[in-house]
């Protein structure tokens, strides 16, 4: 049998309910004569440490910018959601009205920190999330 490596096993309990990984962890301890009662809550918040990294890591990646506000320069407010997304004048115009909305959705870091950048430096009050 391959020998599985930490990131390996950590994959296999990810996949896991609790239910099983409760009875792995009963399982290991017939099987080794071991008693896991100080290890089985590290195994468990482990794997669904494992699990909350990997939504971190792709919460991290995707940010929505929300327009909280259009301030006193609401045309120009109005011309970078233009610019920023695909809408017409009328749905541009009403998604600033409509403030706290969100003008991007699941974008990058980067084009987030732009988007934010263009909207108060129009006067608007953002919030990228």
């Amino acid at each position: 049998m391959a020998k599985l490596s930490q990131e390996d096993l950590l994959a296999q309990f990810e996949e896991m309910t609790l239910i099983e990984l409760s009875e792995f962890v009963k399982a290991f301890e017939e099987k080794f004569d071991v008693t896991a009662a100080a290890a089985a809550p590290v195994v468990v918040a482990g794997a669904a440490g494992a699990g909350a990294g990997a939504e971190a890591v792709e919460e991290k990646d995707e940010f929505d910018v929300v327009l909280t506000g259009a301030g006193d320069k609401k045309i120009q407010v109005i011309k970078v959601v233009r610019e920023l997304t695909s809408l017409g004048l009328k749905e541009a115009k009403d998604l600033v009205d409509g403030a706290p909305k969100p003008v991007l959705e699941k974008v990058n870091k980067e084009a987030a920190d732009k988007a934010k950048e263009a909207l108060e430096g129009a006067g608007a009050a953002v919030e990228v999330k």
